[in-house]
């Protein structure tokens, strides 16, 4: 089993500043990409920002330039940096990663629980 728990929500002030962590675990044989999405209340979950297992990143243009996404490959962890938050990135936070289980010859998509971000005016 695999498993992804996020964590680093919060309430912050327009302006502020977040980081996010998603830490995988369990019986894993690789990791190939990780991402970050998001879906406010109403809204479809959209990608924020993704990172390949080499390091490569990809950002929604909402948040470019404000987000940063990293890895720590050892530790199987995500992170994301969000910095000059804004009222609008109000969301559920969810991480996402690709995972290739120990002793399996196919990758499943496996999902975190999510984490509640509210950033106020």
């Amino acid at each position: 089993q695999v498993q992804l728990v996020e964590s680093g929500g919060g309430l912050v002030q327009a302006g502020g500043s977040l980081r996010l962590s998603c830490a995988a675990s369990g019986s894993i044989w690789s990791i190939n990409a990780m991402a970050w999405y998001r879906q406010a209340p109403g809204n479809q979950r959209e990608l924020v920002a993704g990172i390949t297992s080499s390091g490569r990143t990809n950002y929604a243009d909402s948040v470019k330039g404000r987000f940063t996404i990293s890895r720590d490959n050892a530790e199987n962890t995500a992170y994301l940096q969000m910095n000059s938050l804004k009222p609008e990135d109000t969301a559920v936070y969810y991480c996402n990663a690709d995972i290739l289980r120990r002793g399996k010859v196919a990758r499943d998509q496996y999902w975190g629980q999510g984490t509640q971000v509210t950033v106020s005016s």
